[in-house]
């Protein structure tokens, strides 16, 4: 695999750029968290960031709840964005086994099958808790882990996300090589995560009923999991404090060749809803996860 991927280029400047960074993540997460919480207070009061979106996006998933249920998740929603993108930073200094002791695994018998086997399989999850830490978990319990992402428009940050993914031996695999790279390691083991949860064009994807709302779903963990026949398996992660999380595994198929069309891509999405249910202040409400709609032709209405 090492061959398909390389790291973005680097350059001197980059570690001007870094440096405030660096010394910032060096600083105890309960000190960053008093960060989180006054930039919490800032742009959700003052700046409003993407405040409409996120008020929309849970008004229109959770009609059935009130005004005053509306306010208080959108409020812990700001608290764990901040949360989460410090956390995330937080993976330049902090140490493998500080991390490791941060995330309580549950029923490891799954995972530990497809280990025992040398078996390759897909972890699909979506943007809820810290995405970033549960995969560097999974490379702490052992597994080679390539974790799927779309590289950055800043060419520093994208260097520099690069650089914190790989600390511990993550590989980070650009959304365009992701076949030739599972092609160049098809004879070696590893877990392969997708978040899955992005909005796809209208016209590749399948549509279904996602938090009320007719939603495109991105089918990218499906084809993959059906062109090699990996088992897939979904992520189910939960913050049980902060900087603390429960990460708990449900399969989804452990033989997609056989699985009818669509429906890997409906279950993965189904324990994602029922994820966000459960914890819906975790999941990332700013994003435009509805900006397109689905086009009814004549053959429909008529």
């Amino acid at each position: 695999m090492n061959s398909i991927i390389k790291p973005p280029p680097f350059k001197w400047y980059y570690l001007i750029l870094s440096a405030p960074i660096f010394v910032l993540m060096l600083l105890p997460l309960p000190v960053l968290y008093l960060l989180s919480d006054f930039l919490r207070l800032i742009v959700f009061k003052v700046f409003g960031y993407r405040k409409k979106v996120v008020y929309e996006n849970l008004k229109n998933s959770f009609p059935d709840k009130d005004e005053k249920w509306i306010n208080d998740i959108a409020w812990k929603f700001y608290q764990n964005l901040f949360d989460v993108i410090l956390e995330t930073l937080k993976m330049l200094t902090i140490s493998k086994s500080t991390l490791a002791k941060r995330i309580v695994l549950n029923g490891p018998d799954l995972i530990n099958e497809y280990m025992d086997a040398k078996k390759s399989f897909i972890l699909v999850g979506g943007h809820s808790g810290n995405w970033e830490w549960a995969g560097q978990h999974m490379h702490n319990l052992g597994f080679s882990i390539g974790v799927l992402y779309h590289p950055l428009s800043s060419k520093w940050f994208d260097w520099l996300m690069y650089y914190q993914r790989t600390r511990f031996g993550v590989q980070p695999i650009p959304m365009n090589l992701t076949l030739k790279a599972m092609l160049a390691a098809k004879n070696d083991f590893y877990c392969y995560a997708f978040i899955a949860d992005q909005t796809p064009s209208s016209e590749n994807c399948h549509w279904m009923q996602f938090l009320n709302q007719d939603t495109p779903v991105f089918m990218g963990p499906e084809k993959i999991a059906k062109k090699f026949n990996y088992p897939i398996v979904f992520s189910d992660l939960y913050r049980v404090g902060r900087g603390r999380y429960e990460l708990n595994y449900k399969l989804v198929s452990d033989n997609p060749k056989l699985e009818e069309d669509f429906s890997i891509t409906e279950m993965h999405t189904k324990f994602l809803e029922q994820q966000i249910r459960k914890q819906p202040e975790a999941w990332l409400w700013s994003h435009r996860r509805w900006k397109h709609k689905r086009k009814i032709s004549n053959d429909v209405i008529n």
